[in-house]
């Protein structure tokens, strides 16, 4: 038996952080990716007014608008840790965050959710055309979201446009067991936006995003398929999922190698960590194997010769920064990062490959006929959200142990300083640790019961979410009101009681 006084606060909110985060996260690039495939199905609608399309949209609003509420409210519960858990970190980013997160609700939620009304109920009360740009609005709200929660978090893992100022308490500097409290305050907001791996990220977490919602689209309609239910419907929609998918997977290959670029400019003991690569010099790129940080190797390793060097420098031969140029307590934890890297570009790979075939075997008119295949994609939604929740947490377990990085110290010629031993050195002043991050006021008994509290809470979403869903993937899409009829003297008021008693008839046909 142990004693909760004993265990270690820091590490108790992280683990806390990361499980509502993750929970949260299964719910946001399900939004952004069925967003796009709404677009699409719609504008198809318009362009070709084939009526499965409008069945197949009306469909996927209802599966977006179920993800769209629980992942708003699962988003609201980090907002409060920040202030019970993290306020020593929140007074240091509050003037950055507050801006960012400022204009998510500006420009993004408001727009989001603005148009998501007349996505969900507007069907039968405004034009298509106007319908069609609803779902553009919700689908552009979502990505927005992204944008200033990517940024956001890119300010903390490369900071840019701020200085560093002591905070004051009447008209002195803030001293807390002799230290000064510092805060970090914009002085180039565009220049914050544009940080440098903000951009690189941002078009990361779209692609995984477009992956996941696509591969979710999929799996339903391949699961119609399979079981011959709602045929025409379950093609159209696959359809359109394949060709995002695809288009992402391929990308993703492209974003990727740019993404190691930047992390290696600017977090090399990052990728150091992502590769276990220990020792400075000609670097390999592992595909599978067991970091041992005791040992500095990795055990039953298979891997690329060469293969990082080539990355990076086009050259096997050429000399990589390896942990050893860090001191220990500045290098992040080997093999979480070393995991939950591989198993992103593992997953990334096999996209590539599944969708690059079913895609042409489609355009060869052959694809539902492979139930291999169809069954195959049916359970690729789950290495999909695999995959997105492995990459948020390579890139944030591979910054610690900073919670906002500090840039090197450097020469007057701006090359990086070195120490005796040939290390790196940072400056400290300017970045915050982990450790130093957390709130002074909580206890460990508090965080275990909170773990507790949202652990329950968070398991009853999860089933809710998944029998509502299963409900409405039971259910399947609905029959669509393809003519109303008419006359002069009923106008409106004619049409609509056509439309009811239409639907009326569908509904004691499926009776009987």
């Amino acid at each position: 038996m142990f004693l909760l006084a004993d265990l270690d606060v820091v590490m108790l909110s992280r683990i806390q952080f990361a499980l509502t985060i993750m929970f949260h996260y299964l719910f946001p690039p399900l939004t952004i990716g069925i967003g796009v495939v709404l677009v699409y199905l719609e504008g198809q609608y318009l362009r070709t007014r084939e009526p499965i399309y409008e069945q197949a949209a009306r469909f996927w609003t209802k599966i977006f608008a179920v993800n769209f509420a629980i992942g708003v409210a699962t988003g609201i519960v980090m907002e409060f840790e920040f202030g019970t858990n993290w306020a020593t970190y929140s007074r240091f980013v509050g003037d950055v965050f507050g801006s960012a997160l400022a204009a998510e609700g500006i420009f993004a939620f408001f727009l989001e959710s603005g148009f998501l009304a007349v996505l969900v109920f507007g069907w039968d009360k405004v034009s298509p055309r106007f319908h069609f740009f609803a779902a553009l609005m919700v689908s552009l709200g979502s990505i927005f979201s992204s944008i200033w929660i990517t940024v956001a978090n890119s300010w903390q893992q490369t900071p840019a446009g701020h200085h560093i100022v002591p905070m004051m308490r009447d008209g002195k500097p803030w001293v807390v067991n002799g230290e000064v409290i510092r805060r970090a305050e914009i002085t180039d907001f565009w220049a914050m936006v544009f940080n440098p791996s903000s951009m690189n990220r941002l078009v990361h977490v779209w692609l995984g995003c477009f992956i996941l919602g696509a591969a979710f689209v999929m799996s339903i309609s391949a699961w119609y398929l399979l079981k011959e239910k709602h045929h025409e419907f379950a093609k159209r929609s696959f359809t359109g999922g394949l060709w995002l998918a695809t288009v992402s997977s391929l990308a993703m290959l492209v974003s990727g190698h740019f993404q190691a670029h930047k992390v290696y400019e600017t977090q090399p003991a990052k990728l150091a960590a992502f590769e276990a690569h220990f020792k400075t010099g000609p670097a390999d790129m592992s595909i599978i194997g067991f970091p041992d940080e005791k040992t500095e190797t990795v055990r039953g390793n298979i891997a690329i010769p060469g293969g990082l060097s080539m990355l990076l420098f086009n050259d096997p031969d050429a000399s990589v920064i390896g942990l050893d140029r860090f001191r220990e307590e500045d290098r992040p934890p080997v093999a979480i990062s070393f995991f939950s890297y591989h198993i992103m570009i593992g997953i990334g790979v096999f996209f590539i490959g599944i969708t690059v075939l079913a895609t042409v075997l489609r355009l060869r008119d052959s694809l539902f006929q492979r139930r291999w295949l169809m069954w195959v994609f049916v359970w690729a939604v789950i290495p999909a959200f695999i995959a997105n929740e492995a990459g948020w947490v390579a890139a944030e377990v591979g910054r610690q142990p900073w919670i906002v990085y500090p840039p090197f110290e450097t020469t007057e010629t701006g090359e990086r300083l070195i120490n005796d031993a040939g290390q790196f050195v940072y400056k400290e002043q300017d970045g915050l640790r982990t450790t130093k991050a957390v709130s002074a006021a909580i206890t460990a008994e508090q965080v275990v019961g909170s773990i507790i509290m949202f652990a329950a809470i968070y398991i009853l979403l999860f089933i809710v979410w998944v029998y509502v869903l299963h409900q409405k993937i039971k259910a399947g899409p609905e029959e669509v009101v393809t003519e109303v009829t008419t006359d002069k003297a009923g106008g409106a008021l004619g049409a609509a009681g056509a439309r009811v008693e239409h639907r009326e008839s569908l509904t004691d046909a499926k009776k009987k």
